[in-house]
């Protein structure tokens, strides 16, 4: 059966997720810590994951929010700035409305000129979701936004996934499901989804119990790979 939908993981997939340091570092007032924004982007975004899965896990859930401020703590306190209550302000609300890659519009327009509807399936709740679509100025593009929250727990379980045939109508082998996050392109996998990894830094195949059936370096090949689908 052909592909007749794509859904999108949000952070990291179409908005950029290392934004909110790399502008706030460019800033004149950022001098002292500049050159550390690197460091303080991968820590942010590593423990951000990891709460999620460990909260998962433990039962205990909350929303993505929540994770994305602790996992801020976290990498400011590892990097010697936890004393830093504006900086800390500062970056929060550029995670807001981080800017999207910039094959992302096209892409989308692409495939909405195609007749392919598109979402996105996040983490990320409705507010923060809402926020960045508007920022980046793509929701005319989007048919829905889907946020976890609707089922109760972080990716990768099963129930997230299964948000996508309850909003869209359509079985998991007609979704094209597309992420820059392995594990949750090999999860997708697994539960049925067409799945599309990309693979923006060239990393190795994550070594889980499914892979997903194809990889891209960015998104711009998207629209003519889900043609021949």
């Amino acid at each position: 059966m052909p592909v007749k939908a794509c859904v999108f993981d949000a952070y990291g997939t179409l908005f950029d997720v290392a934004g909110a340091a790399r502008i706030a570092a460019a800033e004149p007032s950022a001098a002292a810590w500049s050159g550390r924004w690197p460091q303080i982007a991968e820590s942010w975004r590593r423990k951000q994951l990891e709460y999620t899965w460990l909260r998962a896990c433990a039962g205990a859930h909350t929303d993505f929010w929540q994770v994305t401020c602790d996992g801020l703590d976290w990498a400011l306190e590892a990097a010697g700035l936890d004393g830093d209550v504006a900086l800390r302000a500062h970056l929060l609300a550029l995670y807001r409305t981080l800017p999207a890659y910039g094959e992302v519009p096209q892409t989308l327009a692409r495939l909405r000129a195609a007749g392919l509807p598109c979402a996105i399936l996040s983490n990320g709740n409705p507010p923060m979701l809402a926020e960045a679509v508007a920022s980046a100025g793509i929701g005319q593009h989007l048919a829905a936004v889907i946020s976890v929250e609707d089922a109760g727990v972080f990716k990768p379980h099963p129930r997230v996934y299964a948000l996508i045939e309850r909003a869209l109508v359509l079985p998991p082998h007609e979704v094209a499901f597309v992420s820059s996050n392995c594990w949750d392109a090999c999860a997708a996998a697994g539960f049925g989804l067409t799945a599309v990894w990309v693979n923006r830094d060239g990393a190795p195949m994550d070594r889980l119990h499914a892979r997903p059936a194809h990889v891209l370096c960015d998104l711009s090949p998207l629209p003519e790979l889900v043609s021949r689908l």
